[in-house]
């Protein structure tokens, strides 16, 4: 009997659910609404660069974007397979859309400098 990897899978759709629900918003409401409604400060050149260049905040933007990544590629691709009815292209789409997630993966570790 072989072990399936749809649950790593569903696991990294539902992290990249929660992600996207909950933190995404809380992110861009701080970073991008509050200041530009007058709530809080805008962050000044150097307190970006001292925020940013923290490793625990890049692995913790780069876990948001790995696990946003592989909610997006499973999202598209039981939307191809169920809403389009791909159903014998399952292992290309499959192959294609969490391949992407990957590799974008692997270039957001590079941006972070978490990699290379």
């Amino acid at each position: 009997m072989t072990r399936s990897r749809e649950p790593g899978v569903w696991a990294l759709f539902s992290a990249g659910g929660m992600i996207a629900a909950l933190v995404l918003p809380a992110v861009v409401l701080l970073l991008w609404v509050a200041p530009g409604l007058g709530w809080v400060d805008p962050l000044s050149h150097d307190a970006a660069r001292v925020l940013f260049g923290h490793p625990l905040t890049r692995i913790v933007l780069f876990g948001i974007v790995v696990l946003s990544l592989f909610h997006a590629a499973h999202r598209l691709r039981y939307t191809l397979y169920d809403g389009l009815q791909l159903y014998h292209l399952n292992p290309l789409i499959a192959a294609l859309t969490y391949g992407l997630a990957t590799a974008l993966s692997l270039l957001a570790a590079v941006v972070f400098g978490l990699w290379l």
